[in-house]
């Protein structure tokens, strides 16, 4: 069994969980840079998920190291189980076989069905729908509430539209 560590360099004290990974025996260490060009900065994990082998074990200090979300963590248990692996985080003892696992997937999936579906994105609100609004004797929370956008949005476009007008 190869045991394969996974360092994110993002964290505060990387040189010690390197070291705490090769104490836990793994073979390889690997150590990632966080994502600087909008990307999601998993190139590194994606590589391991794509050569770890069947018997073989992830092994992460920290069980946010391999995602973003719980959503994301189940992606990563579930490309590991595919390719017959498993994984093992430091801190708290945790494992992905047996009773651990399972309790793990359960946390998981409990944490990614109310996480929401994607990113939040507010669509931009355009200053003539906030004017037309206020015109029609609509509040600036109420503006804010039908637009989808923030109170703060509203109250600067109307500020800007009377700084022009």
């Amino acid at each position: 069994m190869l045991r394969i560590g996974y360092v994110r360099l993002r964290d505060t004290d990387p040189a010690g969980e390197t070291a705490a990974l090769k104490a836990l025996g793994c073979q390889v260490v690997r150590a990632e840079e966080p994502a600087s060009n909008g990307g999601d900065g998993f190139a590194v994990l994606d590589s391991i998920l794509d050569f770890i082998g069947d018997g073989d074990q992830l092994v992460v200090y920290r069980l946010d190291q391999v995602a973003h979300s719980g959503r994301g963590m189940l992606q990563v248990l579930e490309r590991l189980e595919r390719r017959g692996a498993s994984l093992y985080v430091a801190e708290p003892d945790l494992s992905s076989l047996g009773a651990d696992g399972r309790a793990l997937r359960a946390a998981l999936e409990a944490v990614a069905a109310v996480e929401p579906a994607g990113p939040r994105r507010h669509r931009p609100a355009a200053t003539h729908e906030i004017r037309a609004l206020q015109q029609a004797g609509v509040g600036p929370v109420e503006i804010a509430r039908r637009l989808g956008v923030s109170r703060m949005t509203v109250w600067r476009k109307l500020k800007a539209t009377e700084a022009c007008g």
